[in-house]
């Protein structure tokens, strides 16, 4: 009875680790495996019943009557593209330490066959040098999801690199904040949030906060008019500063570059061979993005704009002559 039990488990992993579309078993090659890996001696009509009682778990599986050759597990928990797509995500996300890609990467090829695993290690060839060894990166995640669910106020140390590549602190003391919401943008995750004697949300890169610690200070809560989705779309390159209303005159080869930018609900007025498009963004992020593409680009307004982009124009220029 306890080998008929376990033999449907043993069943499902056989099928789940070495079967696919490109890989199927005979009843006889199943009835093998069962035997030389799990010492189960089934005999057909047992294998079958395990099969059916598997299918009326909700386990796609293809037999004979699907494929003319055997079995094999057709539907799984993922795509084998969904998987490619989201290990190849993690693998170059510069902010997930190495050891902790590879838990997860592994964590997801756990639900295909060795045959896809296989596959993709042979496709990921490059070691990715630009990765963060972060110990507490995912310590902050999980104390900021437990802070933003239960509406706590954190206490954390933020640090900068000096000159010995070396992470230390920003100031001697600690930042208190309230979290909203943790926001990725250009492959670093940010905390978003605010503090009690501040009125604008501010952010904080979560690979560089360390020592995170729920208090009991008063939280600080949202005013139904204000959106953290909003403020982090605005900031350009996650810079702080008042958002402006700015118009861009651009070369139509820059529409896609903008759009992919400032998103889809920006106004744009064609030119012929340009377009002039009207966006919000924070100054100083607007002149990071301006000086990148000054040949297919002008600022038209706000003037107090183009004066910060003249002055970093004219530093340049001193500094290459």
């Amino acid at each position: 009875m306890e080998e008929k039990k376990t033999s449907i488990i043993c069943l499902l992993k056989i099928l789940e680790e070495n079967t696919d579309e490109n890989h199927i078993l005979t009843q006889p090659e199943l009835l093998e495996m069962l035997n030389s890996r799990y010492g189960l001696d089934l005999d057909r009509r047992t294998l079958y019943k395990n099969i059916t009682m598997l299918s009326d778990l909700g386990y796609e599986i293809s037999d004979y009557k699907d494929n003319g050759k055997g079995y094999y597990l057709l539907g799984r928990q993922f795509e084998k593209s969904e998987v490619f797509l989201l290990a190849n995500t993690i693998h170059s996300s510069n902010f997930i330490p190495k050891k902790a890609s590879k838990e997860l990467i592994d964590k997801l090829l756990d639900t295909q066959s060795r045959f896809v695993k296989n596959d993709f290690h042979n496709m990921v060839f490059i070691e990715n040098g630009a990765k963060k060894e972060n110990k507490e990166f995912f310590y902050n995640i999980e104390q900021l999801s437990e802070a933003i669910k239960e509406k706590k106020t954190i206490r954390f140390e933020y640090t900068k690199y000096n000159t010995s590549k070396q992470l230390v602190n920003k100031r001697e003391e600690p930042y208190f904040i309230s979290p909203y919401y943790l926001v990725t943008y250009l492959d670093r995750v940010y905390m978003v949030g605010k503090s009690d004697h501040h009125p604008d949300f501010t952010h904080y890169r979560v690979d560089r906060m360390k020592g995170i610690k729920l208090t009991d200070r008063p939280y600080v809560y949202l005013n139904k008019d204000e959106d953290p989705y909003q403020y982090s779309k605005a900031r350009m390159y996650m810079y702080n500063g008042e958002i402006k209303r700015i118009a861009i005159k651009c070369d139509n080869s820059m529409l896609d570059d903008v759009i992919d930018t400032f998103g889809n609900d920006i106004t744009i007025d064609s030119n012929g061979g340009s377009f002039t498009a009207y966006v919000s963004s924070s100054l100083q992020g607007m002149v990071y993005f301006a000086l990148q593409y000054i040949e297919h680009m002008e600022v038209l307004e706000p003037q107090e704009l183009r004066d910060q982009i003249k002055k970093a124009l004219a530093i340049g220029q001193d500094k290459y002559r």
